[in-house]
């Protein structure tokens, strides 16, 4: 991890009145724990980060191609049909800056200057002319996925909300509900025969948005502050920051003790 991971970095920093470029996963570190927000954003002390999921990034891109040869032939996918949407994949000619993990979906809001973006997956239009955000998310659980009643869901409903107030600042008319195309990789096989088998399930979800412009002011109020924030309760890495500290600091007691009794 160390030979790419860059602890402390001196570009990209938060400054007062800057166009500021903020995504949609740094809202949610800020709705994490407001102190690694801070630390990150401001002060160059980045989280480290997991190693990337190379099997859902296969799922993701193998099932964009199966949505995008329904979108060229104007067709509803198989698992529309099944589950009755009236919706087929959307033909927008930004699509491909939309899903661009570099380019996203982007809006200038001028209030705060940042510049918010994000990458979806996939948009659906229906019969009324609304888009429809879906994300595609993979994971491999027993039991059958049929709704978001875990806590981290909490953050993928806020990914899917930001999409649709994206969407909507740059004109288009969003539908509340969207979709996850959720892959469920099947474990209870009698052989693996060099095959992975996913259950798909479609789950609706009617997001709210309201939230995001009091969210936005309150990060612009963090990151013009000159104080470190409060760490969230529940942030296991200020956890271990703080419990590192308090052990290191003991340690040096205990070495000096020793050092004293040492002949």
């Amino acid at each position: 991890m160390s030979k790419y991971y860059n602890s402390k970095r001196t570009s990209n920093l938060y400054k007062p009145g800057m166009k500021f470029p903020l995504s949609r996963s740094k809202i949610d570190l800020y709705v994490d724990c407001p102190r690694c927000f801070y630390l990150d954003r401001k002060l160059g002390v980045k989280r480290p980060p997991f190693y990337p999921y190379s099997l859902n990034s296969a799922v993701d891109r193998l099932l964009k191609k199966e949505f995008d040869v329904k979108r060229v032939n104007g067709t509803k996918h198989p698992l529309m049909e099944k589950y009755g949407i009236d919706a087929i994949p959307a033909q927008d000619e930004n699509m491909e800056d939309y899903r661009n993990n570099f380019k996203g979906i982007r809006f200038h809001h001028k209030k705060t200057n940042f510049v918010i973006f994000g990458a979806i997956d996939d948009l659906w239009k229906n019969s009324k002319g609304e888009y429809i955000i879906v994300d595609y998310k993979s994971t491999s659980k027993s039991g059958k996925i049929t709704k978001l009643d875990q806590d981290w869901h909490d953050s993928y409903k806020r990914q899917m909300e930001v999409y649709q107030w994206l969407l909507r600042q740059n004109g288009y008319k969003v539908s509340d509900i969207g979709y996850f195309v959720y892959c469920n990789g099947i474990t209870d096989k009698k052989a693996f025969d060099g095959r992975l088998e996913f259950e798909v399930t479609l789950i609706d979800y009617r997001g709210n948005t309201t939230w995001i412009e009091p969210q936005l002011k309150e990060i612009y109020n963090c990151l013009n502050s000159q104080e470190i924030p409060e760490s969230s309760k529940d942030c296991d890495y200020c956890a271990y920051r703080n419990s590192a500290k308090e052990v290191m600091g003991e340690g040096k007691k205990n070495i000096q003790k020793q050092s004293k009794l040492s002949f």
